[in-house]
């Protein structure tokens, strides 16, 4: 019995003592001791790493925050900045306003810039140049007398005194030909074999006085200058004559020679073949006259220069032939290109040499229309006449 009792707690010791074997000191207190100091070591072992990898979250994480707070706010100043609005739908409403606003000023400025060019044909009236500028046509009568030149309210103006006038009202002029517009559209192409020689069409221009209507009636051997009121043609006359032995046929369009017929001498310029430019020995080269040159310039027309009333006492032909060199048009006796004849429409003395001189200028331009294709003209003149209605005067260019 007493082994028994004696193995028994032996056993219990031994179960006790298998924890034991793990621990380096005997004694049990210390053995809790060391296992807290154990685990107090091992904390004490780790809790740098910890704290180290905390602290480094930490800062980590607060160097994220503040990153995106920063963009935040850079954001909204951005959104501040281009018009504010948190949504994308106002931003971009705000911008198309925006992109409409600045459209609608440009197009304010360019018509402010259009307001000030005024968009008008050569030669038109006061009456149409007051209504263009919106003032009454007193008020341009009144500026043309103060530019020193006497006109009335049906007068055309040239282009010279336009520009001058409108720049008194602070406008610019721009000159818009009508009739260019009008021939752009597409003409019908001639088929070479239809060609067929035509009449050439000339042009008598000059000053008032100077003897066109004379040289033309001597020509058709008529007197239209004695029915006309007060011997000045207030018309486009369009006659056509034969002359020379072989009967070949010219188309004369006589042209008013007085300042206030400036649309005439300019229509009649532009369907011409042939200028003949009428100059009095006995006066010089007058205004009108330096604007019938300046038409047939414009319009690319050969220009013969007839020097009249050769047979009058204080006749000087040179001294017209010295005017026209200083405008820089020389003719062939002072060795240039435009042909030149002194001639007296009164005797007939010259005219027929300068027949031949328009023929030989009409053959050089090899005048050619096709009469089998439909009829393209210019109205000369078109008139109310009492009984008859609408008249007008049309000169057939092309076809039948």
């Amino acid at each position: 019995k007493i082994d028994v009792e004696e193995k028994k707690p032996k056993k219990k010791e031994a179960k006790k003592a298998k924890p034991v074997a793990s621990s380096d000191d005997d004694a049990p207190g210390k053995r809790r001791r060391r296992r807290k100091r154990k685990q107090v070591t091992a904390e004490g072992n780790e809790a740098p790493k910890e704290r180290r990898k905390r602290r480094g979250r930490k800062r980590g994480e607060e160097a994220e925050v503040t990153q995106k707070e920063i963009e935040e706010k850079i954001k909204e100043t951005m959104a501040r900045l281009s018009g504010g609005g948190k949504k994308k739908r106002q931003r971009l409403r705000r911008a198309h306003r925006e992109r409409t606003r600045e459209k609608q000023e440009l197009l304010e400025m360019e018509q402010a810039a259009d307001d000030n060019v005024l968009e008008v044909t050569e030669f038109v009236s006061v009456q149409e140049l007051a209504n263009l500028l919106d003032v009454s046509p007193t008020e341009i009568i009144t500026t043309c007398l103060n530019l020193g030149v006497i006109v009335s309210i049906n007068q055309r103006l040239d282009a010279e005194l336009i520009e001058l006038v409108a720049s008194e009202y602070g406008k610019e002029v721009k000159f818009i030909d009508v009739e260019e517009a009008e021939e752009e559209e597409v003409e019908e192409v001639d088929n070479p074999e239809d060609l067929v020689p035509r009449a050439p069409i000339v042009t008598v221009m000059g000053h008032v006085d100077h003897g066109k209507t004379t040289l033309l009636d001597y020509i058709r051997n008529t007197n239209v200058a004695a029915r006309e009121a007060g011997g000045i043609t207030q018309h486009i006359g369009a006659y056509e004559v034969v002359v020379g032995e072989d009967n070949r046929r010219i188309t004369f369009l006589d042209t008013p020679g007085h300042e206030a017929f400036t649309a005439m001498r300019a229509r009649g310029a532009k369907v011409t073949d042939v200028a003949i430019i009428i100059i009095a020995a006995d006066d010089s080269i007058m205004p009108q006259t330096r604007e019938a040159i300046s038409h047939a310039q414009a319009a690319g027309v050969p220009m013969i220069f007839a020097i009249n009333k050769i047979d009058k006492p204080g006749a000087n032909p040179e001294k017209i032939k010295q005017e026209l060199a200083s405008m820089n048009i020389l003719v062939e006796d002072w060795g240039g290109e435009y042909q030149c004849q002194e001639i007296s429409a009164k005797t007939g003395v010259g005219v027929a040499e300068l027949l031949e001189k328009v023929l030989l200028v009409a053959d050089l331009l090899e005048l050619k229309a096709n009469p089998k294709r439909k009829a393209v003209g210019t109205v000369l003149e078109a008139s109310l006449e009492k009984g008859r209605g609408y008249v007008a005067k049309t000169l057939i260019q092309n076809g039948t």
